[in-house]
């Protein structure tokens, strides 16, 4: 495998990695939210969004590859 091969393999690993991560951020939000901590709940809120905005810079990065 090439150093190019590699690197798409590692995107791909990463872009579905993130995919799970904003999964769990959004778990966590919910069940902060449900202990009283709204505060905490929108700041695991901000970052799944923050983080579902990198599937678009991944794919990108695919494209150019």
């Amino acid at each position: 495998m090439n150093e190019l091969d590699k690197l798409k393999h590692l995107i791909e690993h990463w872009m579905e990695h993130n995919e799970d991560h904003v999964k769990t951020y959004a778990e966590w939000a919910l069940k902060a939210e449900s202990m009283g901590k709204k505060e905490l709940s929108a700041v695991l809120r901000e970052i799944a969004e923050d983080n579902k905005k990198l599937e678009a810079l991944f794919k990108k990065a695919l494209k150019n590859i």
